[in-house]
């Protein structure tokens, strides 16, 4: 890793959280209310990103700019505990690790806090662990054959068939989030009313 791509990398973290701060998307009230149901609004930020992320590596991919070569392997039960890990501490804090990042750098220390504690507790529970016959075994476990394999693959289409169709499912899903969310806010706006 050169100094140039460190500085890239830290560079498109200072504008993601830039984003996320001047969005609001690192307030208390937005995530939580994502749980909620009633503010979908982080929700359509991140979907947007895979649209737009999903657009651009295929794109690029498809251009001979870059090449998926390097994937991380699929493996069943450390992405379900990983994700489960990851959704109780985000729906316990309020935060996720880029808005506890971003909020701590607008001085908040109540953002501070949380994620100071969820990184050095996530850290030290995995380093303490880690060394574990349980812990190895589920880092491997339900690994199957084509662990390595990208969705293209296994289902046998075209890379650029998929990616048309999982940028158009998430648009899909955003303009749905969207609509369903001002049906929503307009029913609450009449129950609080009383009418």
């Amino acid at each position: 890793m050169t100094l140039t791509d460190v500085l890239l990398a830290l560079g498109i973290g200072f504008l993601f959280g830039f984003v996320l701060d001047k969005g609001g998307l690192n307030r208390y009230h937005k995530i939580a209310n994502v749980f909620r149901f009633t503010d979908l609004t982080v929700l359509r930020f991140m979907m947007t990103g895979m649209l737009v992320g999903v657009l651009g590596i295929y794109t690029l991919q498809y251009l001979g700019l870059l090449s998926l070569t390097d994937v991380a392997p699929s493996v069943v039960a450390r992405q379900i505990i990983g994700g489960l890990v990851f959704g109780v501490g985000m729906a316990l804090a309020g935060f996720c690790p880029g808005t506890c990042v971003a909020g701590a750098a607008r001085g908040q220390i109540d953002y501070l806090v949380p994620g100071l504690l969820g990184f050095l507790t996530g850290g030290l529970v995995f380093g303490l662990l880690y060394p574990t016959d349980l812990v190895r075994w589920l880092m491997t476990a339900g690994a199957f054959d084509q662990a390595y394999a990208k969705l293209p693959e296994i289902l046998g289409v075209d890379p650029m068939l998929f990616m048309l169709v999982i940028a158009e499912a998430i648009f899909l899903m955003v303009y749905v989030m969207r609509k369903t969310q001002i049906s929503r806010r307009d029913k609450l706006a009449q129950a609080a009313s009383g009418d």
